[in-house]
């Protein structure tokens, strides 16, 4: 069994798949798909941190559901279940439908490395200003695993590490990746 992480995988968003070079949204939820089913088998763990999709619940845990693995969600400020939704306690049920858990942060040990799991990183966005403050974890030294940002740094440096699709040439980063980087860093 392997561990493995991604974020931002925006099933359901156009403007997303467009920026990703896709022609279609479609094109776009199935490439992401294939490419992580490709690498997860479905013992494996998935922890998805976060920004699932985009529009209706239903539409974007059908396609959540054909990602292999036993998915664990840190959930992002797009998902509809992020304690930061003021309904998000009225989606809840269907989300675990799909997810084995569904949490705002989490923490855990990849290759036996102790991290924190967030949607947000500790500083940063893909905006002039950052949003969102009063939900980022606080750094007090521990290493973060975070999306959100969109960009194509992989982090590795200010004790974060972004595991964004973006980052990754739209496939998840595996265990052994992540604990390869926080080495070479400490």
């Amino acid at each position: 069994m392997t561990v493995w992480a991604l974020s931002d995988s925006h099933f359901r968003h156009a403007m997303v798949a467009e920026k990703r070079g896709f022609e279609s949204r479609d094109a776009h939820d199935e490439h992401i798909i294939a490419s992580v089913n490709r690498l997860v088998k479905p013992d494996d763990i998935l922890w998805h941190m976060g920004d699932v999709g985009l529009g209706k619940d239903e539409e974007i845990l059908e396609y959540a559901a054909r990602l292999n693995g036993r998915k664990q969600l840190i959930t992002g400020n797009h998902d509809r279940s992020w304690p930061g939704d003021r309904d998000s306690r009225k989606v809840q049920k269907r989300w675990l439908e799909v997810f084995e858990s569904v949490q705002a942060f989490a923490r855990t040990r990849f290759s036996g490395v102790p991290v924190l799991l967030s949607h947000f990183p500790y500083h940063g966005d893909h905006t002039v200003n950052e949003r969102h403050t009063q939900y980022r974890l606080r750094d007090e030294g521990a290493w973060l695993l975070h999306g959100h940002t969109h960009s194509s740094d992989k982090g590795g440096k200010d004790h974060m590490i972004h595991v964004g699709l973006d980052a990754w040439g739209l496939k998840p980063v595996s265990e052994g990746e992540i604990a390869s980087m926080i080495a070479k860093a400490s």
